[in-house]
């Protein structure tokens, strides 16, 4: 049987952060990449709520979340996770943690390991001061409307390549629009965030488990803000860590190859030892 998914709202001091919740038992939350919302996690939500309680909530600033009062932190991020556990009653829980929602998942477990069970990053790249900047840059200044309309196709067509011209892309387009306007805050947190990862993450003491898609770097390369080189830091920030490569995996894979994720955070939830 399908599992319902329902859709609430934690109120905060900072205001409304929406989430979804289905299903029954051990429970993990799901953190999504920028700039896509708790949609990302659709496809896995189902499979995974058969034997788990599965949370995913829009990170502020994305989705049907409000945008912030001010500029975020990652430690704020992370404090809004503390707010919805406690509110949740959820004591401890697993974190996957998508791009830069991996960011975020990374920190709460370094932070917070008495209430983190395990921790799966999925594409979380590591990037250099250059790339920094360009991500700031990139964020700060946010997506803008034009009076033409050509901003519509713009962000049609950004990752077409990658995601091709169906739902998928009309998914991601949708949820480019709701944060245009404004600084895209989560990509602005981890871009001042990125640099100190390595040395945050040596303090992650939960089973790790990274999955990496073996074509998510392309779009990133492409764009100048991710290199190869740069690909190593978590296997060395947590070198008790264990990564599986998603073959045809790409950015959008919890999308696209999502039985195989699925496949894969299920094995190593159920069969990793704490």
């Amino acid at each position: 049987m399908k599992q319902q998914v329902k859709r609430a709202y934690l109120d905060t001091e900072d205001g409304q952060i929406l989430y979804r919740i289905a299903g029954e038992g051990e429970a993990i939350l799901l953190l999504h990449m920028t700039p896509r919302s708790s949609d990302e996690f659709r496809e896995i939500i189902p499979i995974l709520a058969k034997n788990k309680q599965v949370i995913a909530m829009d990170l502020m600033g994305l989705g049907d979340s409000d945008k912030p009062p001010r500029e975020y932190s990652v430690a704020d991020y992370v404090q809004n996770i503390i707010t919805l556990w406690d509110e949740l009653g959820i004591k401890k829980s697993s974190v996957l943690g998508s791009v830069t929602g991996g960011y975020i998942a990374g920190e709460f477990a370094a932070n917070y390991p008495e209430r983190v069970n395990k921790l799966i990053l999925c594409n979380v790249h590591g990037f250099d001061a250059e790339e920094q900047e360009k991500i700031l840059q990139r964020y700060s200044i946010g997506f803008k409307i034009k009076a033409d309309g050509s901003h519509l196709i713009e962000r049609w067509l950004s990752r077409v390549k990658y995601v091709g011209k169906g739902e998928l892309n009309h998914r991601c387009v949708i949820d480019d629009l709701k944060c245009f306007g404004s600084p895209v805050y989560p990509g602005v947190a981890v871009g001042n965030y990125c640099l100190s990862a390595k040395e945050r993450f040596k303090k992650i003491q939960s089973p790790t488990l990274v999955l990496t898609g073996d074509q998510a770097l392309d779009p990133l390369e492409k764009a100048g803000l991710a290199k190869a080189e740069n690909q190593t830091w978590l296997s060395e920030s947590i070198p008790h860590s264990q990564e599986i490569i998603i073959e045809d995996g790409t950015l959008w894979m919890i999308n696209q190859v999502y039985q195989e994720v699925a496949k894969a955070v299920i094995n190593f939830l159920d069969k990793t030892s704490n």
